[in-house]
């Protein structure tokens, strides 16, 4: 049965050539447009597609505003176009909070220039959110909170376009699918946590992060599949949510206690023995720039057995391989839970190579985290 898509944008240019690449693919059929957010709400209401592409800067209501609309009328999984900008990226990061599921640039000269290119990869992302988890249906926008005292425990509660920095609803785990069962974790002296992540994963990392506190004593480095435009937004915004520092990696930059480092995206980044990291440019036979397995096989390589790692929701298995190293080398490894996963694959990926240590739920995460560390 093919995907049935919403797609909305106010540029009659843009919606044409997303509907003509989407309807190309026998899978998929467009089953209606619209050119403003309450346009969408209404052909979704109406409509019940099983994916909308979304822009985010259209007259009358906004992209970001429809979204969370959607998600409170009639969860449905959303795609969000993007400018390539810091602005952008901002925007986007905006999106994911209030619900969308994943996103793309939105480039008119790669439509037109490369069609090719731009209809397998757009058809793909439609195709892969469609058969997601649909966590889309648990999400709300909660009304805006203050952010705690640093001495308080961490609070799972989110808002959307509050000056105040705040935290994600907590994703209730759905009934009807596997959850984790692992028990809690054996404390022990980890030098480095590894975390992984691609589709879903900007709120997912928010969830982990948020509860960790200030003086978390192991060094952390983070992997999230994203443009290298988007990526210094990304840290910027979780340095903000949380206690511990968080900035974008440089090449150079020491690893310590506290501070988690984001790979810059269109790059790879490796761990040295001095206990610090390597940016190198992306490599273009390489599907994932950053990649998981790279970083994870430079930290197998100079940690050994006192690294852990955790793979959490995105498409594919990239991390797979490096999770294999580390395993080797004697570290933990710890994978996502189907049912809390956006996209469950990179954990499925660790799972069915029987290398996962540990599956926990996406809110358990954090607490175990500081329970193994602390």
């Amino acid at each position: 049965m093919a995907v049935k898509v919403l797609v909305v944008d106010d540029s009659g240019f843009f919606r044409r050539r997303v509907s003509e690449i989407l309807s190309a693919d026998s899978n998929i059929q467009v089953v209606g447009t619209a050119t403003n957010g309450k346009e969408a709400i209404d052909q979704a209401l109406a409509l019940k597609p099983d994916v909308i592409t979304m822009d985010y800067e259209m007259p009358m209501m906004d992209g970001i505003t429809a979204v969370r609309h959607i998600m409170q009328r009639c969860p449905t999984p959303v795609l969000m176009f993007s400018s390539l900008t810091h602005e952008g990226a901002r925007v986007t990061l905006d999106a994911l909070d209030a619900g969308a599921v994943d996103f793309l640039p939105k480039n008119f000269e790669d439509i037109s220039r490369n069609p090719e290119k731009v209809k397998q990869l757009l058809c793909e992302k439609i195709l892969s959110i469609s058969r997601s988890n649909r966590r889309v249906s648990t999400y709300s926008a909660p009304a805006p909170v203050a952010a705690p005292a640093p001495t308080a425990a961490p609070s799972s509660v989110g808002s959307y376009g509050s000056s105040a920095p705040a935290r994600p609803a907590p994703i209730p785990a759905r009934t009807h699918a596997a959850t984790a069962s692992s028990p809690a974790p054996k404390r022990k002296a980890f030098k480095l946590v590894a975390i992984g992540t691609s589709t879903g994963g900007p709120v997912a990392l928010q969830r982990v992060l948020t509860q960790l506190p200030a003086n978390f004593p192991a060094p952390i480095v983070l992997v999230q599949h994203m443009p290298a435009a988007f990526t210094k937004a990304f840290a910027e915004r979780l340095d903000k949510l949380c206690r511990i520092s968080v900035k974008e990696a440089e090449d150079g930059d020491i690893l310590r206690p506290g501070l988690a480092l984001l790979a810059p995206g269109g790059k790879q980044m490796m761990i040295d023995g001095r206990g610090a990291v390597k940016i190198l440019p992306g490599d273009e036979r390489l599907n994932y720039k950053p990649c998981v397995d790279i970083t994870f096989g430079s930290a197998a390589k100079t940690y050994g057995d006192k690294v852990l790692a955790v793979v959490l929701t995105g498409m594919g298995a990239d991390g797979r391989e490096g999770a294999r190293l580390l395993k080797q080398g004697g570290s933990s490894i710890w994978a996502q839970d189907e049912a809390s996963c956006v996209i469950y694959g990179m954990p499925m990926a660790i799972v069915k190579a029987e290398l996962a240590d540990a599956v926990y739920s996406l809110d358990d995460i954090g607490r175990h985290l500081v329970e193994a560390c602390i």
